[in-house]
């Protein structure tokens, strides 16, 4: 089993920034996949960022340039970065842990951007 645990949400003006941690336990693999997702309210929950245990990234178009997703040096923590934040960033972002077919996610932690 693979327990994860979210925490850095909170409330910032726009263009502020926030730092979001994801910290991985239990059956963890050397292998996998962490993710960012946010879903905003009344809204589909949609990828932010992903990075592999190769250190490859991915991210939405709407977070290019403003986001940045990166590892912990023990390999289970996974950090989104959040700059230059806008009101459309406001949702509950939820940690994902992808390995061999399964899905693990986290409790999700709120990110308010004030207008």
């Amino acid at each position: 089993q693979v327990q994860l645990v979210e925490s850095g949400g909170g409330l910032v003006q726009t263009g502020g920034s926030l730092r979001l941690s994801c910290a991985a336990s239990g059956s963890i693999l050397s292998s996998n996949h962490m993710l960012w997702y946010r879903q905003a309210p009344g809204k589909q929950r949609e990828l932010v960022a992903g990075i592999t245990t190769g250190g490859f990234t991915n991210y939405a178009d709407s977070v290019k340039g403003r986001f940045t997703i990166s590892r912990g040096g023990a390999r289970n923590t996974v950090f989104l970065q959040m700059n230059s934040l806008k009101p459309e960033d406001t949702a509950v972002y939820f940690c994902n842990l992808y390995q061999v077919g399964q899905n693990y996610w986290g409790q999700g932690t709120q990110v308010t951007v004030s207008s």
